[in-house]
């Protein structure tokens, strides 16, 4: 591997400097987190479940039934399955060497304040990460076509099991990138290194965290969550199956949402170059914050419709299912033709003789095709198909609109830090652009 670098005397203070503003409010906004993000966790499933006696249970007993369940030892006893840990240790030590073994490329990161180009080992397209998904969804399928799908229920029979030790993982790795983010040399993220412990853990203190060539962060943003998110949801399949008497009988409902997320996954993994220029890679540290996104809020919150549908099946019948199937590849339609466009010109191409705005620094940047509509057409395209992944669900319960509601949170949020981020970077130029290109997500209306 050859790296580009700056003179090594240069001071890791000045490539270092201390962070100076807040994002999430601040520690209180990290500590807040911290603690929600795993609450919200295990309120959805408890909020949400056969267990708890529906979706949501009756309301008059939440109150009592949340007492009574934070007294009892039981309760608490029941969060920890051990079965389901060394379950879920083996899925992560099995992502770690198919990392290793498969063969893949190695591909050139963006410039870092170094003078280094981070470079990751890719996982390309048809080695390491999108081979790891497919030898995953390989062995799984074998696994079930010879046991039957009685064999595969046990991620939705042992889920609590399962919340919890990804939880334990995502922190045992905040707390040792944290710790070892202390050694000298450590390349800092710009907005980790407050001083403030707990907004540094949250946040991510260093930047890049590796063991040797191992990516802690990389690894985490595409492998063990992201392929786990598709085996949850085949393992809802199967225990679909089961209850209705064979794969025959599984819901239209049920199937549209396993297409449609397993879509999405594959197309992330084979389309793997494409993290390396975005905010969670280049700009962000690796901490609390990432960990427990990438290992515990991705499989077990995204795959909340899947498991929904396991004891509320819903039969949709052909012209729902149809126009289900429309909004969803609307969705990825403007998604993918978005992208497509940004990274076409970022690579010197414009094959649709896009028109660009041409700031004072030399940077160029589109106003025309999707982005001429919106400053983020692809989150557009995101919220529209998390809505399609919704829908199947049917209009008994907001809750399985959860994913929704969040991630239009979520991509607003990032909208104005890529807005705040831009603005810095380009100036009263950044003004002129949005004079341009007006809408922030939503052509024509936000």
């Amino acid at each position: 591997m050859s790296t580009t670098t700056k003179a090594k005397s240069e001071p890791m203070a000045d490539l270092n400097p201390r962070s100076t503003t807040y994002e999430f409010m601040g520690p209180p906004g990290a500590s807040l987190i911290s603690f929600g993000v795993p609450f919200m966790t295990y309120l959805l499933y408890y909020g949400c479940s056969e267990e708890s006696g529906g979706c949501p249970p009756p309301l008059q007993s939440i109150p009592d039934r949340f007492v009574e369940a934070l007294s009892d030892k039981t309760f608490w006893a029941n969060l920890w399955d051990t079965e389901a840990s060394l379950i879920y240790l083996g899925w992560y030590a099995f992502c770690i060497v198919a990392w290793a073994v498969l063969p893949g490329d190695w591909v050139e990161g963006v410039t870092m304040r170094t003078g280094e180009k981070k470079e990751v080992q890719n996982q390309w397209f048809v080695s390491d990460t999108f081979s790891t998904f497919l030898l995953a969804m390989g062995i799984s399928c074998g696994y079930i076509f010879r046991n039957g799908p009685e064999s595969f229920t046990f991620l939705y029979q042992k889920w609590v099991g399962f919340v919890t030790a990804s939880l334990v993982m995502s922190l045992v790795q905040a707390f040792y990138v944290y710790a070892r983010s202390y050694r000298p040399g450590a390349l800092l993220a710009l907005g980790g290194n407050s001083g403030n412990f707990i907004y540094d853990w949250y946040i991510g203190r260093e930047l890049n965290p590796s063991i040797g060539s191992f990516d802690i962060k990389s690894f985490n943003e595409l492998r063990p969550g992201l392929i786990l998110w598709v085996l949850v949801n085949v393992s809802m399949v199967c225990e679909q199956a089961v209850r209705r008497g064979g794969f025959a009988n599984v819901t239209d409902s049920m199937w549209l949402v396993l297409a449609f997320q397993t879509w999405y996954v594959a197309d992330g993994l084979y389309n793997e170059p494409a993290i390396l220029t975005t905010m969670d890679i280049t700009t962000d540290g690796f901490g609390f914050m990432l960990a427990v996104g990438d290992l515990t809020w991705v499989p077990f919150v995204y795959s909340l419709q899947a498991r929904y549908l396991v004891f509320k099946p819903v039969e949709l019948g052909p012209l729902p299912a149809a126009g289900v199937l429309g909004l969803n590849l609307l969705g990825y339609y403007v998604f993918r033709d978005a992208n497509g466009e940004k990274n076409d010109f970022r690579n010197g191409r414009n094959p649709k003789n896009l028109k660009y705005f041409t700031t004072s620094t030399g940077s160029k940047l589109l106003t025309s095709g999707w982005w001429g509509r919106s400053r983020h057409p692809n989150y557009f395209g995101d919220l529209l198909m998390a809505l399609a992944w919704s829908l199947p669900t049917g209009f008994d319960t907001p809750i399985t609109y959860f994913y929704v509601v969040y991630f239009a949170v979520l991509l607003i949020h990032r909208q104005r830090r890529d807005d705040e981020n831009c603005e810095k970077k380009y100036g009263k130029d950044w003004e002129t652009y949005k004079k341009l290109v007006p809408y922030r997500i939503i052509p024509y209306v936000y």
